[in-house]
């Protein structure tokens, strides 16, 4: 389905906004979505570093491992709280420093819960090589090169979507799309 057969959603009632735009729906090239998503990993570790500041001062963590699982839980919700918040906005530091936005199949902002739903969808970046570590006890240079193949692998694959869109974008219901940010016009 191409960008231009895309329908015009209409505003729900009350709303004084104008229906969202259907027009340059299209996914930008992989190459710029993949340095955001690598970009988007490195924001992460600050993410991760003030979670996990957080967790072992509240807990009162005397040891790394202590608590392992708990704050793995902890920061797979913060994950989902950061994205989810940001994605309902449209974008995160990282999409907005690449020019890409997320919206929904009709070029409008998304919910948070869908925003919730692409989240959890996103794991499928992960998932699948993670859950080969315990049954085949894989050491750690294994995991790096499945994981990194496994990302390699879901990237391409966006390629065989028709829409050149990632496969856990297509099952939430959203889509990357180029985003240009509005200029303020210059006071003269």
């Amino acid at each position: 389905m191409s960008s231009s057969s895309l329908p015009e959603q209409v505003p729900p009632p009350g709303a004084n906004a104008a229906p969202c735009a259907a027009s340059a729906l299209m996914a930008p090239p992989l190459r710029r979505r993949m340095a955001c998503w690598l970009y988007e990993g490195m924001l992460m570790f600050g993410v991760v570093f003030i979670a996990g500041y957080l967790f072992s001062t509240l807990t009162q963590m005397r040891h790394a491992l202590d608590n392992r699982h708990a704050l793995q839980a902890f920061l797979f919700v913060v994950f989902g709280i950061y994205f989810s918040w940001f994605w309902s906005r449209g974008h995160t530091l990282a999409m907005k420093t690449w020019h890409i936005r997320v919206v929904d199949r009709h070029g409008c902002a998304i919910s948070q819960r869908r925003a919730l739903a692409r989240y959890a969808l996103s794991w499928l970046w992960f998932l699948p090589p993670l859950a080969l570590v315990a049954p085949f006890q894989l050491s750690a240079a294994e995991v790096a090169v499945l994981m990194l193949g496994w990302v390699a692998i879901w990237a391409v694959l966006s390629r065989f979507h028709p829409e050149q869109q990632f496969w856990h974008d297509a099952l939430a219901g959203t889509r990357l799309v180029h985003y240009e940010a509005r200029r303020a016009p210059r006071r003269g």
